[in-house]
């Protein structure tokens, strides 16, 4: 049975979304707090995060750091009442996989955490089956089973998303894909036009792969999209 954290000091819709998730087979567990979160998470382990953002004592994005900074493949879904895009971008740069805003339909959100379950079971068997593939481009090191990235001996900590978007480059050197096309084949959902959901996801990743390597890894092709040189 997966296990699930939803994290919300609105006990209401904390209610509301456990309903949709028992409903589904899931276990739930609460926490109204972010201080509440991190003691649960102290004891359990956790199929899936759904974690808002305002919440007295420590916020959600103080949550997700700190979440972030154990694990980077525990799928982690965003609640928020804010509606400006700054907002969700600061939610996606801090380790969020996924973003919804309040409020939300609840079949909706039902439909992406089963989503976000799918990819990350996707991981979990890929680790299983014993077959080592490992992408090596310019100095780093990108391993599809145990979901790790070397730049050089150092360890780069991403997200899920933020895998999955280096992987899909790297696999395919020189290669440009517009943001249409890497949305569509990490989240597997329709695009649209005013989505920058990919902008914020290739940002970060910029930003934790050049700390380490010194330079710009992922290229921007102006008008058309991204890619990474052979």
């Amino acid at each position: 049975m997966r296990n699930m954290l939803v994290v919300d000091d609105d006990k209401e819709i904390a209610n509301l979304i456990s309903i949709y998730l028992k409903n589904e087979g899931y276990e739930v567990l609460f926490a109204y707090n972010g201080e509440e979160a991190l003691e649960q998470l102290s004891k359990h382990t956790f199929d899936l995060i759904i974690l808002d953002v305002m919440m007295p004592k420590m916020d959600g994005l103080e949550v997700c750091r700190r979440v972030r900074a154990d694990s980077s493949t525990v799928p982690i879904l965003m609640l928020s009442a804010k509606t400006e895009d700054m907002d969700k971008i600061m939610g996606l740069m801090t380790g969020a996989d996924d973003y919804m805003i309040k409020p939300f339909n609840p079949l909706e959100l039902t439909v992406r955490v089963k989503t976000l379950l799918r990819r990350s079971f996707q991981y979990n068997q890929d680790s299983r089956t014993g077959d080592d593939s490992i992408l090596r481009i310019h100095n780093i090191e990108i391993n599809r089973n145990s979901h790790q990235v070397l730049a050089g001996a150092n360890e780069v900590q991403l997200t899920g998303r933020e895998f999955d978007i280096l992987y899909l480059l790297g696999s395919h050197p020189s290669r440009v894909f517009s943001a249409e096309e890497i949305f569509q084949r990490v989240w597997k959902e329709k695009y649209y036009v005013s989505n920058n959901t990919v902008m914020v996801h290739i940002s970060n990743l910029r930003d934790k792969l050049e700390k380490e390597l010194g330079y710009k890894l992922i290229q921007t092709i102006w008008g058309v999209g991204y890619k990474i040189d052979a």
